[in-house]
């Protein structure tokens, strides 16, 4: 396992839409352990979406104090409500804006192991989901904020 390289604010790549992973094998599940090993190892991780270490495949980590997701081709497959949030992200430091964000996602993904899953989340996990599916269409947070903070 080791610590990748977090893209900044102004690399192109942030901009590009990921490619779906099309086999989960032994160098999907070292990439999530690396990406894993980034989040935890950067202030305030919660989340990491690989285009943020330079890498275009759909892949993400999070964790938001109830244990690592490592979500493979994550979609929202449904979302209801909505809510006002403040974000951040590890590719724009020091940087926190509002923005509204639905405040319940359902989530289908395949797991490590290629075992497909569903995941239905509320409140600030529903905005990690939001926000880390977001980087791997090429969308920041700042694109969507109505006030920086």
């Amino acid at each position: 396992m080791a610590i990748r390289q977090i893209r900044m604010f102004d690399d192109e790549i942030l901009r590009k839409k990921s490619r779906p992973v099309t086999a989960v094998n032994d160098d999907i599940r070292k990439l999530l352990d690396d990406m894993a090993d980034t989040m935890y190892n950067t202030r305030n991780g919660a989340g990491l979406a690989a285009p943020q270490i330079g890498i275009l495949k759909r892949l993400v980590v999070m964790d938001m104090g109830q244990g690592l997701l490592k979500l493979v081709n994550p979609v929202i497959v449904k979302q209801e409500g909505s809510q006002e949030v403040i974000e951040g992200c590890l590719s724009i430091p020091n940087i926190m804006g509002k923005l509204i964000r639905p405040a319940k996602v359902t989530v289908r993904a395949l797991d490590e192991n290629g075992k497909e899953m569903e995941l239905t989340a509320a409140g600030e996990l529903a905005k990690c989901f939001c926000h880390e599916i977001d980087h791997l269409d090429g969308i920041l947070y700042i694109d969507k904020v109505i006030e920086f903070v």
